[in-house]
């Protein structure tokens, strides 16, 4: 059984049934948690010796687990980047007559997956219903779905499958399984009872004692549980235009209104001396003030809003695109993960009612409890913890007007969120040609303008900005751009606006140019770091100048806080940034997908190689809270398998640190070609996605006739993901 093929292996030999049959032998002697710490004298880590030996690039692994290589083997082509693209693609209408170019893509892109659906679906009517009680369709003879409970189950439902010890995950931990008669595993909640008139009926059943035991961690959260669920009359209601933004519409006419100001004032600056230009300068700051007394302040000002807190015992999931689901984020939440965010949101569709953008919001309720703080941790004043979220939404905009719309409703609808924050680093293609994204940082007066405005209708939410450090190689433009969102730039002081009041920062050490072919640059990061703590300790720098802040445009109290984001891959490489580079907290992003339990070793401060068993038990567990997430019928089961394998693409990247000949491991490494200590081990660091499928169907079953998987480039691609 699969529950059974995720229990840790003991030292002694273990046997496992592949789906192809063959043994996994585990011939290893040490524990399942073989624990190296970097403070022993003997770690090969502390030779120096050892650390010149080192390939640069390469991951140093032992010799006895190197599998030579053909002399004229094709390199891995270095598409670390490739993936990034693939989810926002589906958004990009292609050009009328003109047919898209694509561009070269990797293992992890742009897959046909086909349909994962049953031969004739269930009419709805009688999902949920006893045989002989079915609910009325309202379709009537004309309805295209099966109304015969035994046909269905007989003729055009998949088998159940074997799988969890034939026991449904959702029905077990909650009591009621969500998709009723449709449910791959139904033979575990279904009976055959005898009626009055002797006939046999099917019926679910509801366990009421697992029920009553499965309440909810906060209030707010749905049955399945689950937060942030928009109604789908709201997304009705967005997509025919009947939602209106009072707040974003009064705050844009008022900021176009200010930047004709602006655009006055600057202009009369310019010219000579004389008494019409004083006079005409008079004229433009009386009309600035009638202007401003036109403008009614937002309800919540920055220095109004809900106080957050990062800190040292605060690692953060960064913004996944794709990998950062549900599911997935459920799984860093439990191994120590203390914020999370949704994937990246583009705000035209969330404007629009789209449901795909929508569900980016969805969280589970572990991400509404507050995060671990340590006791004294440095924390602002007003900060309230019983009141604090995990989990966050990050939105794309390239205008003023969807941004401030986008982060108008998502306030109205998803309440529950700990920050908004805008997307300023993305570097893909499709996002920096419409402006979004790393676009935003060639242009800092509009990416203030819509921060500012975001911070003007998001309530009580604070307001976060990702960035990088500039677009272009040898040309960054972080620290302007830091001290810009702090202190507020020139046109700011001129109206005298003060800070747009951002409540963090988060930069990612790479420029949009670089992608991720170089190393994170965290020497510019702790150069950031240290004029952020300067600007938020050093106010009387800019006291009683045009630049002094106004507390009310301050977040938290007067305190931004700054986050570091880039190849942290280790407890060693987290604790190197926040001892020597600075920052608050670091933001983990391709580290925690090859490896999602950096977040215990980094609560731990040792690494943990972690067994074959071990790393198959977190599969398993991502497969449960998938099936909770999609649902256990088959179109569940199919998306399951399909962000499964998605991650799977990332963890065949990690090599066990029992077979490294130096630590620490660097992200950027690539390794040899390696066997494991055991057949298991080996699976699951196979290149091959048709390996990826073989560890799906330990949990999920056979995949469906309709499903596919397959790359457009079977090369071993080395594929990385968007860090939003």
């Amino acid at each position: 059984m699969a529950s059974e093929i995720a229990q840790p292996q003991s030292p002694e030999t273990a046997m496992h049934d592949l789906p192809n049959g063959a043994p996994v032998t585990d011939h290893t002697e040490e524990p399942p948690s073989k624990r190296a710490r970097l403070d022993d004298p003997s770690a090969p880590d502390n030779n120096t010796n050892n650390a010149s030996q080192r390939s640069r690039g390469i991951a140093p692994v032992k010799a006895e687990f190197i599998i030579p290589r053909a002399t004229n083997a094709e390199p891995e082509p270095n598409t670390d980047d490739a993936a990034e693209a693939a989810r926002h693609e589906e958004h990009e209408g292609e050009e009328a007559g003109k047919k898209k170019k694509k561009r070269p893509t990797g293992q992890n892109t742009n897959r046909t997956f086909g349909s994962s659906q049953d031969e004739k679906g269930l009419c709805p009517s009688r999902v949920f219903t006893p045989e002989f009680s079915p609910g009325v369709c309202q379709w009537g003879e004309r309805c295209r779905y099966e109304h015969d409970l035994r046909t269905y189950l007989k003729e055009y439902k998949r088998g159940d499958l074997t799988t969890f010890n034939g026991v449904c995950p959702v029905w077990e931990l909650k009591g009621k399984c969500l998709s009723g008669w449709k449910c791959r595993l139904v033979g575990s909640h279904m009976t055959e009872r005898e009626t009055a008139d002797g006939r046999k009926e099917l019926v679910l059943i509801e366990d009421e004692e697992r029920k009553q035991k499965t309440q909810p961690l906060v209030p707010f959260a749905v049955e399945d549980g689950t937060v942030n669920i928009a109604p789908m009359e709201a997304k009705i209601a967005l997509n025919r235009k009947k939602v209106k933004t009072p707040r974003a519409d009064a705050y844009g006419t008022w900021l176009d209104r200010t930047s004709r100001e602006l655009e006055k004032v600057i202009h009369n600056r310019h010219f000579d001396e004389g008494g019409e230009v004083e006079s005409k300068i008079d004229e433009a700051k009386e009309e600035k003030e009638e202007n401003r007394a036109r403008y009614i302040e937002p309800p919540f000002l920055p220095s109004e809003k809900r106080r957050i807190y990062f800190g040292p015992e605060t690692p953060v999931l960064a913004p996944l695109t794709t990998q950062g689901n549900l599911p997935f984020r459920r799984l860093c939440i439990e191994l120590g993960a203390q914020f999370t965010y949704s994937e990246m949101a583009m705000s035209m569709p969330l404007i629009q009612g789209y449901k795909g953008e929508w569900a980016l919001m969805r969280a589970h309720e572990t991400e509404m409890l507050p995060p671990t703080i340590s006791l004294g941790a440095d924390i602002v004043q007003g900060y309230g913890h019983s009141k604090d979220f995990r989990f966050g939404a990050q939105i794309a905009a390239n205008k003023p007007w969807q941004a401030l719309k986008a982060t108008e409703v998502l306030s109205t609808y998803t309440p529950h969120l700990r920050v908004i924050d805008l997307n300023c680093g993305c570097p893909i293609d499709m996002v920096f040609r419409e402006g979004a994204g790393s676009a935003l940082l060639e242009h800092p007066a509009k990416l203030e303008r819509i921060l500012r405005g975001m911070n003007g209708v998001s309530q009580e939410i604070p307001i976060t900005a990702k960035i990088r450090m500039g677009t272009r190689d040898n040309s960054p433009n972080a620290l302007r751009l830091a001290e810009r969102l702090i202190l507020g730039g020139y046109e700011s002081s001129t109206l005298g606006l003060g800070a747009p009041g951002v409540a963090a920062i988060t930069l990612h050490g790479r420029s949009r140019q670089q992608r991720y072919t170089k190393q994170a640059d965290w020497e510019y990061i702790s150069e950031c770091a240290a004029l952020i703590k300067r600007l938020n300790s050093e106010t009387a720098q800019v006291t009683d100048t045009v630049r002094e802040p106004d507390p009310r445009t301050q977040p938290n109290g007067g305190k931004t806080y700054f986050l570091g984001n880039g190849d942290c891959y280790s407890h060693q490489d987290y604790d190197d940034h926040v001892n020597n580079a600075g920052v608050d907290s670091v933001m983990v992003g391709r580290g925690a997908l090859i490896k999602p339990w950096l977040f215990e070793e980094i609560q731990a401060g040792q690494y943990l190689d972690k067994s074959a068993s071990e790393r198959l038990s977190l599969v398993e567990k991502f497969a449960k809270y998938g099936l909770e997430t999609w649902g256990s019928d088959e179109h569940g089961v199919g998306t399951t398998r399909r962000f499964l394998l998605e991650w799977l693409s990332f963890t065949r990247r990690y090599v066990p640190i029992g077979l490294l000949e130096y630590l620490p491991p660097h992200i950027q490494d690539r390794p040899p070609a390696w066997r494991g200590r055991n057949d298991l081990e080996t699976l699951m660091g196979s290149s091959n996605y048709k390996d990826w499928i073989k560890i799906t169907e330990m949990f999920l079953g056979p995949a469906h006739k309709d499903f596919k998987f397959e790359p457009k480039h079977k090369s071993n691609a080395w594929d990385g993901e968007t860090e939003g």
